[in-house]
């Protein structure tokens, strides 16, 4: 049996962050689910804006919302694993918060479309974590240098 002496690669500070927001994001789907965390958890319901469980007394989620964000967290902490994959985790993301935002400004309670319970500290959370995720993708990642060939820490675990 062959043992490796290769060290394994240090961590890049975009690969921390993206495995700390997955690990936050996984811990608030656990917490969603949880009585006393979760107020008037008995009026959870599966989605949509009837909903009335509140996670920490502010922000509203229904099963749904709660495993999205078990998923989310899951995904997070997976795609740390390179560089490349957590920038991308970061700023998809980030996008696809940019769009629950949209979705709440824009869609109404009463609507059919409606099937994430929202409410405004949802919706302004979820401009807050995009403009966060998308920042901590840019600020980063490496730099390249004009006339020198790219820096990516990915390019030796790929080939």
């Amino acid at each position: 049996m062959a043992v490796s002496t290769q060290a394994t690669a240090a961590r890049t500070g975009l690969q921390k962050a993206t495995r700390a927001t997955g690990a936050i994001f996984l811990l608030l789907g656990i917490l969603g689910f949880i009585p006393g965390v979760t107020a008037n958890y008995g009026s959870l319901r599966f989605a949509g804006p009837g909903s009335g469980a509140e996670l920490f007394g502010i922000f509203q989620v229904s099963v749904l919302h709660n495993g999205v964000h078990l998923l989310f967290g899951i995904a997070g902490l997976v795609m740390a694993r390179t560089h490349r994959q957590g920038r991308n985790f970061l700023i998809y993301g980030g996008v696809a918060y940019l769009f629950l935002w949209l979705y709440g400004l824009l869609v109404g309670d009463d609507l059919p479309a409606n099937f994430l319970p929202e409410n405004n500290a949802d919706i302004w959370l979820h401009l807050a974590l995009s403009l966060a995720m998308i920042a901590l993708a840019i600020l980063l990642s490496p730099r390249t240098v004009p006339g020198s060939a790219s820096r990516d820490p990915d390019a030796a675990n790929e080939t």
